[in-house]
C-alpha cells in the first residue's frame, strides 16, 4: 500500500494539522491500495495563507514566463505518465489501457490547449479613450472528482496557471494518488511555491472549509449537481464566483440518415469506456419508435460482448465501478428499471458470471423506457443504456430536452436533420455523428449541469476578472 500522509503546502510536504487516516480501496479487489490523511480547517488555512502571499508575485509574471512554466510541466507530466496511470487504474478502476491513453492522455491536451490559449489571449483592449484588462481573479479553490481524475485537475489547474492565479485543490478522496503524483510534478517544473497547495480531504471538511473561506476568490467545482448545490451555498456567504460542471443525462438522437450500426457502436462505446462513469455519457439511446426492436437487438449484442475483467490487464474490457456504495446504487437503479416495466434486453443486476469480488456490473440495456422512468431522470453513472422510442422529429427533441440537466447531447443523421435539430437542444456540446471532445473548445453545460466553461480561451477567461480603466489611459 502507498501512503501519502502529508499535505502538499507553500511548495512542501507538510504534516496535517489534526487530520485522519484514509484508506482507499482497489475496486477490483476490495483491498486498501493507498493511505492519505483527510485534511482539518486548519490545513486549509495554512494553504489559503500560502496561495494569498503567492498572489503578490505570480500575478505579475508575464505571459512568457507562464507559457514557459507551462511546457516545463508538459515535459514533467510525460515523465511521470506512468505512474499516474498505475494510480487511476488501482484506485478508480479504469483498465491500465484507457488510464494510460485517454485518462492521462486528457491532462496533456489540457496543457497543451491551455498555452495556446495564453499565447493568443487578448488581454487588453481599448475602447474609446478607455482601457479594458483582464487580470487573474487571485486564489481559486478547486474541489474535483474521481471518474477522470486528472482530466478535471488539469482542466482547471492549467488555466489558472496561465491566468496568473494561485490555488488550493482538494482531489476526490476516491482517487488521490495520481493528484499527488501530479503535485511532484508541478514541483519539479519550477512552479513557485504557494502558487499549487494540495489538502486532501472529504467534501463535509476540506471541501467546505474551502468554500467557505474568506480568503479564497473563486471555486472551482466539478461533481454532483447535490454537491454542486452545497458548494455554491457554502460559496454565498463570500459572494465568490462559483463555477461548476456536474451531472448529465445525455440523449443520444437517431434521426433522419442515420448510420444505425455506426449510431449504437459510437453511443454505447461512449457509455462504456469508463464503465458508465462519465458525465457526458450519452446513456439515454432515442430511436424512432418503428426501428426500436432493430437497434435493441444490435445494442444488445455489443453489450454481450462487452468483457469486465482485471483493470491492471491491458485490453478494451471496461472495469468495475469506484466503491461499494456506487455498486449499490447502480444495482438498485438497474432493479427500479426492471420493476417499472422496461424491458431487459442484456445484462441486469448482480455481478457477471463467475465474478465474486470486486464492483463489477454487467453491461446493461433496456428498451421501450418511458422518458418518465427513474432510470431515465437519474444519472445512474454505470454501464447501462436505455432505449426511448419517439414518434416524430419533434417528440424526438421534446424527449431529449425533458432532463434537469443539460450537460450534452449527441445526434446521427443526414446534414439536413442535424441542421434542424442540433440548435433546437438544450446542452452545453451537441456531438454529431461521432464528433469527439476537444480540449479547446467549451465544456460545460446548461440547466442543472452546472455554470461557466471550461477549455481553451473559455476557460482561461472564467479565472479572470475584467476592470475597465476609463478615460485614465487615453
Amino acid at each position: 500500500m502507498r501512503s501519502y500522509l502529508k499535505q502538499f503546502i507553500g511548495g512542501e510536504w507538510v504534516e496535517s494539522q489534526g487530520g485522519t487516516r484514509h484508506e482507499v480501496i482497489n475496486p477490483a479487489t476490495e483491498e486498501a491500495v493507498t493511505e492519505i490523511t483527510l485534511g482539518s480547517a486548519a490545513d486549509v488555512d495554512q494553504a489559503v495563507a500560502a496561495a494569498r502571499k503567492a498572489f503578490e508575485s505570480f500575478s505579475r509574471t508575464s505571459v512568457d514566463e507562464r507559457v514557459a512554466l507551462i511546457e516545463a510541466i508538459l515535459a514533467e507530466y510525460k515523465a511521470r505518465a506512468g505512474d499516474m496511470a498505475e494510480a487511476i487504474s488501482q484506485e478508480m478502476g479504469a483498465p491500465i489501457s484507457l488510464a494510460r491513453t485517454a485518462q492521462v492522455g486528457s491532462g496533456l491536451g489540457h496543457l497543451m490547449s491551455a498555452a495556446k490559449a495564453l499565447r493568443e489571449f487578448r488581454f487588453e483592449e481599448q475602447i474609446g479613450n478607455s482601457l479594458v484588462v483582464h487580470e487573474p481573479i487571485g486564489v481559486v479553490a478547486m474541489i474535483t472528482p474521481w471518474n477522470w481524475p486528472l482530466n478535471q485537475i488539469v482542466s482547471k489547474v492549467a488555466p489558472a496557471l496561465a491566468a496568473g492565479c494561485t490555488m488550493v485543490l482538494k482531489p476526490s478522496e476516491e482517487a488521490p494518488r495520481c493528484a499527488m503524483i501530479f503535485a511532484e510534478v508541478l514541483a519539479a517544473a519550477g512552479v513557485p511555491k504557494g502558487v499549487f497547495n494540495l489538502v486532501n480531504g472529504d467534501g463535509p471538511g476540506v471541501g467546505t472549509a474551502l468554500s467557505r473561506h474568506k480568503g479564497v476568490d473563486m471555486v472551482s467545482f466539478t461533481g454532483s449537481t447535490r454537491a454542486g448545490v452545497l458548494v455554491a451555498k457554502n460559496a454565498a456567504e463570500t459572494v465568490k464566483r462559483v463555477h461548476q460542471e456536474l451531472g448529465g443525462k445525455s440523449p443520444s438522437l437517431m434521426l433522419e440518415g442515420a448510420d444505425l450500426g455506426r449510431a449504437v457502436q459510437t453511443t454505447l462505446f461512449s457509455v462504456l469506456m469508463n464503465s458508465g462513469q462519465s458525465c457526458i455519457a450519452p446513456t439515454r439511446l432515442l430511436v424512432p419508435k418503428g426501428m426500436q426492436e432493430q437497434v435493441a437487438a444490435a445494442a444488445a449484442e455489443v453489450m454481450k460482448a462487452t468483457h469486465t475483467g482485471d483493470p491492471a490487464e491491458e485490453g478494451r474490457h471496461i472495469g468495475p465501478l469506484v466503491n461499494k456504495a456506487q455498486w449499490e446504487k447502480v444495482q438498485g437503479l438497474i432493479a427500479r428499471g426492471m420493476e417499472e416495466g422496461a424491458k431487459l434486453e442484456a445484462g441486469g443486476p448482480g455481478r457477471p458470471d463467475g465474478v465474486e469480488t470486486g464492483y463489477f456490473v454487467r453491461p446493461t440495456l433496456f428498451s421501450g423506457v418511458r422518458n418518465d422512468m427513474t432510470i431515465a431522470r437519474e444519472e445512474i453513472f454505470g454501464p447501462v443504456v436505455t432505449i426511448i422510442p419517439y414518434e416524430d422529429e419533434e417528440d424526438a427533441v421534446r424527449i431529449a430536452n425533458d432532463t434537469d440537466y443539460g450537460l450534452s447531447a449527441v445526434i446521427f443523421g443526414d446534414a439536413d436533420a442535424v441542421k434542424r435539430v442540433a440548435p433546437q437542444l438544450r446542452a452545453g456540446m451537441v456531438y454529431v455523428n461521432g464528433g469527439q471532445p476537444d480540449p479547446n473548445l467549451p465544456f460545460g453545460g446548461y440547466k442543472q449541469s452546472g455554470n461557466g466553461r471550461e477549455h481553451g480561451k473559455f476557460g482561461l477567461a472564467e479565472f479572470m476578472e475584467v476592470k475597465a480603466m476609463v478615460g485614465a489611459l487615453a
